[in-house]
């Protein structure tokens, strides 16, 4: 099933920015495709649902949608199509995807509320001070 991209080779410059956009949008389609056999081989079910992967993927194209040169396109391209790749030979970790994916840029939500009510004021303090 994640043998699929291995044939997957490096395809020559794009010659205008309306080809970079189709292997973009290319890309887009293969990286949803492979959503499901990502969520089975990090077994993600328990923590994210694949509408919130298909919205991280977008997310990331999104934040280069400004970029005309259609060498950098490929470039960027290339690293997703790498990341992807890593992705679906198991060469990273679950921690990895739901640390990169999953929860992103803003971190874990601590819920101090629950869990401090019981706790002396040295370990409310040393909560404090140690997460971040």
């Amino acid at each position: 099933m994640s043998f699929t991209l291995r044939s997957v080779k490096v395809p020559p410059n794009s010659v205008s920015l309306d080809e970079a956009r189709h292997r973009v949008f290319d890309f887009f389609r293969a990286a949803c495709r492979s959503i499901p056999t990502v969520m089975d081989i990090y077994n993600l079910h328990d923590v994210v649902a694949p509408s919130h992967l298909r919205s991280v993927v977008a997310a990331e194209i999104r934040k280069h949608a400004s970029v005309t040169n259609p060498k950098v396109i490929d470039m960027l391209l290339f690293k997703a199509m790498e990341e992807l790749n890593n992705i679906t030979e198991h060469a990273k970790q679950r921690h990895h995807i739901i640390g990169q994916y999953v929860v992103g840029r803003e971190g874990l939500m601590q819920d101090t509320g629950a869990k401090d009510q019981g706790a002396s004021n040295f370990l409310k303090d040393f909560y404090k001070t140690n997460y971040f």
